[in-house]
């Protein structure tokens, strides 16, 4: 069995709270784009997880979010037989696009086929959550709100039709620091998250760029200005819009035209500010 585990981006990215038990309350709205890791799974007669991926600094052990996903489903269920997974990386790690939680979701649904569990996508986004805020919404794809810790979720229609430039510099972000140095800010920008909700309904890919909003890219950005060079770049490419997802550090751009978006993503690239440079289009999922 053969799974596409795709990224993601955040069109806008809202912090409203932290919860007692040091989890964050958010609003965002979500965007699965055409770039997708793969994970090639079968069933084994040995009981137990076999991951292989060949990506330096990917852990094939139960650190890893595949193999977390596949341990749960099947010690719930008591499956006897045994899995191997074969993952194949295309997303970069660590770079707010939710390569990890895609993953996770994809061995969710892959387990739950191969071994006929039953599970529900409602039932496995309740599991999911247990591994990372982000899996729900990896279970679901498309475009979606999401609340809570990203658990909470509302189908959108899809994202208007447009090119996506990805651009991701050589930086690491730890998430955990960010949301630290964010709770000691004493002033925050919050995007205007319903707005874009609307301007999605509506099929308004304008009002989508003007209501483009991160509370986290001012304290990345703060750290890695080279997140701020890529954005100028990519605006004087000739971008409708630009913005750094997640916690960073990848940072995209929303293109009309596909010949321009090219050329954006080769500007880029050329310029060396970004160690992974990729086109892609919203993913239609929902």
């Amino acid at each position: 069995m053969e799974k596409r585990a795709y990224a993601k981006i955040n069109l806008s990215l809202d912090v409203t709270g932290k919860r007692s038990d040091g989890y964050h309350e958010v609003r965002m709205i979500m965007q699965m784009v055409s770039l997708w890791d793969t994970l090639r799974v079968t069933e084994t007669d040995t009981p137990g997880i076999e991951l292989i991926c060949r990506e330096p600094g990917v852990p094939c052990d139960s650190r890893n979010l595949v193999w977390q996903a596949c341990d749960m489903l099947m010690k719930e269920k008591k499956v006897q037989q045994g899995v191997r997974i074969v993952l194949e990386k295309r997303i970069p790690h660590a770079a707010g696009l939710g390569g990890g939680s895609s993953d996770a979701a994809a061995a969710l649904h892959a387990v739950n086929e191969l071994f006929h569990l039953g599970f529900s996508d409602d039932e496995l986004c309740a599991r999911g959550v247990r591994i990372g805020a982000d899996v729900p919404y990896c279970v679901m794809g498309g475009t979606a709100l999401a609340e809570g810790i990203g658990e909470k979720l509302t189908a959108l229609p899809a994202m208007p039709p447009c090119h996506i430039v990805l651009a991701r510099p050589d930086v690491d972000v730890p998430t955990g620091v960010v949301y630290r140095k964010l709770d000691s800010c004493t002033s925050v920008v919050h995007p205007d998250v319903d707005a874009q909700a609307d301007a999605i309904r509506r099929g308004d890919l304008a009002g989508v760029v003007r209501t483009l909003g991160n509370v986290l890219e001012p304290v990345t950005a703060a750290d890695a200005p080279v997140i701020t060079a890529i954005r100028r770049g990519l605006d004087r490419a000739g971008a409708e819009g630009t913005l750094m997802s997640g916690s960073g550090a990848t940072v995209f751009g929303i293109f009309s035209d596909e010949a321009q978006a090219a050329r954006a993503a080769e500007t880029v690239r050329e310029g060396g500010m970004a160690k992974d440079v990729f086109v892609t289009c919203p993913d239609v999922l929902n």
